[in-house]
């Protein structure tokens, strides 16, 4: 009876809308995506992704992964959000060709056709779910109820009553801290 959308880029966010507009039935659309994507300058989109039969994406693959490269894979971060930014910069950075980082864009209802493809697509691969926010808040309850197909590791920060540590410096090792588990 309802969305809910972490969009990560302005292509997807737009055939997002655009999807909920054309529906002949209404029901709600939540997105959480954070304000600090629009300033985020990884965040792109060529106007070819907003163009002819373009459409909305529940779930995006690993662009650096070839169609049949999918054995030489060992592990695969799931994550949601602005945290597969801080994934690929590492990823590239350290030169990971053997890690696939997919977007889940969608998260209710869970998008689990496409899911199950790369599943197929990644079969001897260890899958990881990653965020950024403590272990008991986020995607992740969601996730490791709904999504019960393929077993998922966490990869986040320590349970907390607060998200947030109210510390830059903090926060800063914290997410390095993330990015460099869910790598290793």
């Amino acid at each position: 009876n309802m969305t809910v959308a972490n969009i990560t880029t302005p292509a997807n966010f737009f055939h997002l809308m655009r999807r909920q507009l054309a529906r002949p039935f209404r029901k709600p659309l939540i997105v959480m995506s954070p304000k600090s994507l629009l300033r985020h300058p990884e965040c792109i989109s060529p106007i070819t992704e907003m163009e002819g039969k373009s459409a909305f994406q529940e779930v995006l693959d690993d662009g650096s992964v070839g169609p049949r490269s999918g054995k030489k894979i060992k592990r695969v971060l799931m994550c949601t959000g602005k945290v597969f930014y801080d994934l690929n910069a590492y990823k590239k950075e350290n030169k990971r060709d053997d890690v696939a980082i997919i977007r889940l864009e969608q998260l209710y209802p869970l998008p689990e056709h496409q899911l199950r493809k790369l599943e197929e697509k990644y079969t001897e691969a260890e899958w990881l779910w990653v965020q950024e926010e403590p272990a008991n808040m986020g995607s992740w309850q969601f996730i490791h109820t709904n999504y019960q197909r393929k077993k998922l590791e966490l990869v986040a920060r320590k349970a907390s009553a607060s998200p947030a540590t109210g510390f830059k410096k903090v926060h800063d090792d914290q997410q390095k801290a993330i990015v460099d588990k869910a790598f290793s």
